[in-house]
């Protein structure tokens, strides 16, 4: 039934509602922290992710400073686009070995070859050597930390159980991502304020092997993450993710989003330079501060972002953060105070949190599992080129309308974007709704509970729905069997040689005798209400359970007791199918 909520003569919702709607959200953030701690394996790579983005938050810090030192703002940029564009290219043969191979190994090679890099790149700082050497060490860094994200991204789903796990999962990232991007530059400012760059680049080298280490121990199913495939076809795999966007265009629409948040980012990563130095006048450890207020207000997203987490709302979630990381830059610009750049800083936090929580919870709900580190690969190769493409911009803009009116240009670019792709976010929003009643659905029968949330994912997405009217016959006793089926809505009746043996209700679930046995239908089900099932066919249903062993027995354990129902319904003290 229907949940009813309780409104005013006028319509809106009453004071009460209102509570109920927000003890309810409140919930829903406390579970979702919950979850995680519940689980070992989220616990590791939640801790292997605010290592490896802290560092990378210190090193961009950092390294503008550097930049900045040599040149001014189009050094800045030049440095970001020359980091940032090989990383772009190379990234997606790095996210097509995380199809490949176990996805925690992956990230750990990844987490180590940057550990070095960035030693490296802080060592020829300290001793004043060449700069272009250290720009070049900072860009191998940066090829290993574009594959991290993505590959980190498509782990994730491999270590949850649920969709609300995995919504849960991506909730504390973006929270672990927020206090990352608050303690990175802050740690910057730091370090550049007691000591030099040399000092907090090497500290984001210290972060990168922890990173690696926090993923020891990992244990999950191996196998549903990894596919085969000769060397040769390395390449062909690497631009796989670019293929696969267009072919399903939910996940596109929100690629796009995410892109234009990109292009705002790289232009961010100029300005709040610009902005710190010339504009306030706070000087170079001022970046780290403005860039903190980011971060503060990212942990205060995603606090909020936590109480989404039953997953209905991600979509349009999305869409809000990319307005959020474009209109406060527009606002700072056309007011240019200290206290108010502070604050619309913090908004543009608030909206990273939202951008995140939705592009990492949704595309693996949108594509399959099988290509989903790649199709991040190309998400973060692509962010990367737009990224750098705005760094290397954004100095041009100043130079032609200055700082404030390349504020107000930049901020209004997301906004726009989003106001014409609304209805399809709301869109999306109602069939990941869906879809999660047809995971509840399955998720509810014992064959399918050892599933990982990839595989039944991908079951419920195969799932057709059929009506049936009262006194109508779904199966035949005797007829060959191809199909499952599982009552959403309704009840029926089983009948063995023309005597009813048991009835099934929503939930229950019927047909694989025939599919388990390769036999004709053992009774026939006829609807004795209007009804609603959801069907599988026998290639889906077979191809499933024949993972997890356990999911075999079950199916096993379920047929064989059927049989043994077969009787008539007076001479059975149980009746569960």
């Amino acid at each position: 039934m229907p949940r009813r909520s309780s409104v005013s003569d006028s319509g809106q919702p009453t004071r009460t509602d209102i509570a109920l709607r927000w003890r309810r959200s409140v919930g829903a953030a406390a579970e979702s922290f919950a979850v995680n701690l519940a689980n070992p394996n989220l616990r590791r790579a939640q801790l292997s992710f605010a290592a490896a983005w802290t560092g990378e938050w210190t090193l961009t810090v950092a390294l503008s400073v550097v930049a900045f030192r040599d040149g001014g703002p189009a050094a800045v940029g030049a440095v970001a686009f020359l980091r940032l564009v090989p990383a772009a290219i190379l990234s997606p043969v790095g996210t097509a070995l995380a199809d490949r191979f176990p996805r925690d190994r992956v990230l750990r090679w990844t987490c180590l070859f940057r550990a070095g890099a960035l030693a490296a790149c802080a060592a020829t700082v300290a001793i004043d050597g060449p700069a272009y050497v250290a720009y070049l060490f900072a860009a191998i860094a940066t090829i290993a930390f574009v594959v991290f994200r993505p590959a980190h991204s498509a782990l994730l789903p491999s270590l949850c159980r649920s969709p609300l796990e995995l919504t849960s999962a991506n909730v504390v990232r973006g929270l672990v991502d927020s206090m990352s991007m608050l303690i990175g530059p802050a740690l910057a400012a730091l370090l550049l304020a007691l000591a030099d760059p040399a000092a907090a680049l090497g500290c984001s080298a210290l972060l990168a092997l922890a990173a690696g280490l926090a993923l020891s121990g990992l244990s999950y199913d191996v196998t549903a993450s990894v596919t085969s495939g000769g060397e040769r076809h390395l390449f062909r795999e690497a631009v796989e993710g670019f293929r696969a966007l267009p072919r399903h265009p939910d996940a596109f629409l929100l690629v796009r989003l995410t892109l234009t948040q990109a292009a705002t980012r790289g232009c961010f990563s100029v300005l709040v330079v610009v902005v710190a130095i010339e504009l306030l006048d706070v000087g170079e450890s001022g970046v780290g501060v403005l860039t903190a207020a980011v971060g503060a207000g990212a942990v205060i997203g995603s606090l909020g972002v936590a109480m989404f987490a039953d997953g209905g709302r991600l979509a349009a979630l999305l869409g809000v953060g990319v307005v959020l990381w474009g209109f406060p830059l527009a606002v700072a610009g056309a007011v240019p105070r200290a206290g108010l750049i502070l604050l619309m800083l913090a908004c543009l936090g608030i909206g990273n949190s939202m951008v995140d929580v939705g592009i990492f919870t949704l595309p693996p709900r949108l594509v399959p599992d099988a290509v989903l580190a790649r199709l991040f690969g190309a998400l973060e190769s692509l962010g990367a080129l737009v990224v750098a493409a705005a760094c290397l911009v954004t100095p041009l803009i100043l130079d032609v309308i200055g700082v404030r009116w390349t504020l107000v240009l930049v901020g209004l670019v997301g906004p726009t974007h989003v106001a014409v792709a609304w209805s399809r976010l709301r869109a999306i929003d109602r069939t990941v709704v869906r879809r999660n009643v047809e995971i509840g659905l399955l998720d509810d029968l014992p064959m399918f509970r050892p599933l990982a949330l990839p595989a039944i994912e991908q079951l419920a997405d195969r799932l057709q729905l059929q009506a049936f009217d009262a006194g109508e016959s779904v199966v035949t006793q005797g007829a060959h069997g191809d199909h499952f089926y599982v009552i959403e809505h309704g009840a029926a009746e089983v009948i063995h040689d023309g005597a009813v043996t048991g009835d099934l209700t929503a939930g229950d679930c019927f047909g694989e005798i025939a599919l388990l046995r390769d036999v004709p239908r053992s009774a026939t089900v006829v609807a004795t209400t209007p009804l609603r099932v959801q069907v599988l066919s026998r290639e889906d249903f077979l191809g499933a359970i024949t993972g997890p062993t356990a999911s075999r027995a079950a199916a096993e354990q379920i047929a064989s007791e059927r049989i043994d129902r077969n009787r008539p319904i007076d001479e059975q003290d149980t009746h569960t199918y």
